[in-house]
């Protein structure tokens, strides 16, 4: 492991060093909150975001970015949890980590460059508002009857000034000196005010101690057999799913504020081999945090020791810290959360308002409103979905025809613009069978048969011009249009020289004997 390290050891280790202690910190509470959510014990969720995000950084494909204990799989979790129990969840963690092995291992993580920029555009601000939603629940209180509400007076007042104190830090410490991380220094800050002045006010110790030992190896003690991994098996693809999207699409994000490629399919391996890992060591499962991976390239993590750093803190803070670490004011971290939120929401989406098509500009919004009401998997789904119908629908109007005459006896339909399934109902009305003379060619020279629906298409074209009994005439389709095509493929003039050469979306027995 220490060859690794060295391997990919940063050339400023300071800022690496420092950048890690400080998403320590802001991953406490978050692990907690996310074991809460999943009905587990805090140490399930702390001992999930040491391990992710220790062997997320030295096998992953993105150094700089933070993996850990996820709000998105814990929402997924609770349902197992609470149906069947600790054990099973931590089987499905396991399993869940075998899928995204194999995902990597097939290299299927290319597919996340399909994802189009609306979509993630949608995703960075949703998720912006998602962090900042969660922040608010910090501001309410739990009264007598259970019931949850607003803080108000004194405790109110002192939450609202450590929050704004932290982010006026942040914000203005950079622009007087960078040695240490403004994050970091407004943690400290916020935490030795709260100490010094005995300010009155929630610290991370109220949420839950966390004190312990080391995670130690458990195998889930469950019944081996078909129907137990039938339980697990929806809950593990579910999990490895939105684990593998929220951890690409925070790759992307990170590849352009670092300016950087990342490598999606190491990262895959690297997520799969931390979730088997973490589900034998009683942890609950996790991806990439947006979140955390903000606040250390900000703080000028950039290498893989940052998020090994934070990670080794972190379990010291289980360790022996706890003491120390449960008297950070919860208002501080909160503050820490609301500069994460600017910093990840795309202000510059309102410039592009009456700029963009606003069939993008409904897409940015729809995957933003779904990842906040939803979950991000849906999201970023319906997301490409909408953006594959407009994209063909746009396109299937683009199919269109230059019609000439050479004499009263022949008519030429030059198509021009793609023939595929969205297109074939403007190709079919393109034509005139009843009212075109004896003799008509089509030439394909300008369009491109795309899939099964085209060569559908042509073949109906070609009866409705039988049934007038006139001759149609087929040029420059390719061999394998020409293969598959039923009653239209005997009416394709075959030009060796001249015909395009292009494989088609389509399966048929007959072109494949």
């Amino acid at each position: 492991m220490f060859d690794i390290i060295r391997k990919n050891a940063p050339t400023n280790v300071k800022n690496d060093t420092l950048s890690g202690l400080t998403v320590a910190l802001a991953l406490v509470p978050e692990a907690v909150a996310f074991a809460l959510v999943a009905h587990v014990h805090p140490l399930v969720g702390l001992y999930a975001a040491f391990m992710m995000g220790l062997i997320t950084a030295i096998l992953g494909g993105r150094p700089g970015m933070i993996s850990g204990a996820t709000g998105a799989i814990a929402v997924v979790a609770v349902a197992l949890v609470l149906s069947h129990g600790l054990e099973y969840l931590l089987a499905a963690v396991v399993l869940m980590g075998i899928i995204q092995i194999l995902f990597g291992a097939f290299k299927l993580g290319k597919f996340i460059r399909l994802v189009p920029y609306p979509v993630f555009l949608g995703f960075v601000n949703g998720l912006a508002l998602v962090i900042f939603i969660a922040q608010l629940d910090h501001f309410k209180i739990v009264d007598a009857d259970g019931v949850k509400t607003w803080l108000t007076g004194n405790a109110l007042y002192i939450m609202l000034g450590l929050a704004f104190l932290t982010m006026a830090i942040i914000h203005f410490l950079p622009k007087l000196t960078t040695i240490l991380p403004s994050t970091l220094v407004a943690i400290i800050v916020g935490s030795l005010l709260t100490i010094g002045m005995n300010l009155d006010t929630r610290t991370v110790g109220d949420m839950a101690s966390i004190a312990g030992g080391l995670p130690t190896f458990h195998i889930p003690m469950i019944p081996l057999t078909w129907e137990t991994f039938m339980i697990i098996l929806p809950y593990a693809f579910i999990m490895a799913m939105v684990g593998l999207i929220e951890s690409l699409l925070t790759l992307n994000l990170i590849d352009e504020l670092t300016e950087t490629r990342g490598q999606p399919n190491r990262e895959c391996i690297g997520q799969g081999v931390a979730n088997s890992v973490t589900g034998v060591f009683g942890g609950m499962g996790g991806c990439a945090m947006v979140g955390q991976s903000i606040i250390n390239i900000k703080s000028g993590g950039r290498g893989r020791l940052s998020g090994i750093v934070a990670a080794l803190f972190l379990l010291s803070f289980i360790l022996v810290a706890s003491p120390l670490i449960e008297r950070i004011p919860i208002a501080v971290l909160i503050g820490v959360m609301f500069m994460v939120v600017i910093g990840t929401f795309e202000w510059g989406s309102f410039r592009m308002i009456g700029k963009i098509p606003k069939t993008d500009l409904f897409i940015g919004v729809a995957v933003s409103v779904i990842t906040v009401f939803a979950d991000l998997a849906i999201a970023v789904i319906a997301g490409v979905i909408m953006s594959a119908l407009a994209f063909a629908w746009d396109h299937a109007r683009h199919i269109h025809a230059e019609v000439s005459a050479e004499d009263e006896n022949e008519k030429t339909y030059r198509l021009v613009g793609p023939l595929f399934f969205a297109s074939t109902q403007n190709f079919q009305e393109i034509f005139d069978p009843k009212n075109d003379p004896d003799d008509v060619i089509v030439d394909f020279k300008e369009s491109r048969v795309a899939d099964h629906s085209a060569i559908e298409a042509i073949d109906k074209l070609a009866e409705r011009y039988n049934k007038v009994n006139k001759r149609l005439h087929l040029q420059h389709l390719s061999r394998e249009c020409t293969l598959l095509l039923d009653t239209a493929g005997p009416l394709v003039e075959v030009n060796v020289l001249e015909d395009p050469n292009y494989h088609i979306a389509a399966d048929k027995k007959d072109f494949d004997s």
